[in-house]
């Protein structure tokens, strides 16, 4: 049914439920699991001094983005599977969106936070995948008592 299987990941606890979840759906399918961090810094034009700052913040995500993709991997691997660690720069969703679209995967899982009433209006990663991606997408909801 799915011979790969999109886990984006950024650390968090819901994103941990996420791929709880995507590895055991990969275990039972057999399915590649492809691990997505993605480095969203604001692209507003800054100083020469605050640029120079900002090479050194994106080494320090792309760093975290390699141990948390790597996290996943060793989770994925405890399961007997193979597993392709990923990084991208840019919006999550969107990168998100088209990593799987680029690279055909079979369904992406990702978690999702409860943010309650008001944060629902403003929108989520989780909720401009589901939006926009032709792949199929299964969300696990943090919930708000956990």
């Amino acid at each position: 049914m799915y011979d790969t299987i999109l886990i984006p990941f950024d650390g968090s606890d819901e994103a941990m439920k996420g791929a709880k979840h995507g590895i055991g759906l990969a275990a039972t399918c057999g399915a590649t699991v492809h691990a997505l961090y993605v480095v969203d810094l604001p692209g507003a034009p800054r100083t020469v001094y605050l640029r120079d700052d900002e090479d050194e913040m994106r080494e320090r995500y792309r760093e975290y983005g390699e141990e948390v993709t790597g996290d996943v991997c060793e989770m994925a691997a405890a399961e007997g599977l193979e597993c392709v660690a990923v990084l991208r720069s840019g919006s999550p969703g969107e990168e998100i969106v088209d990593y799987a679209k680029d690279e055909g995967m079979d369904a992406i899982v990702l978690g999702s936070a409860y943010r309650g009433k008001w944060g629902a209006l403003l929108g989520s990663t989780a909720e401009k995948v589901v939006r926009t991606a032709e792949t199929p997408v299964v969300t696990v909801r943090e919930n708000m008592n956990d």
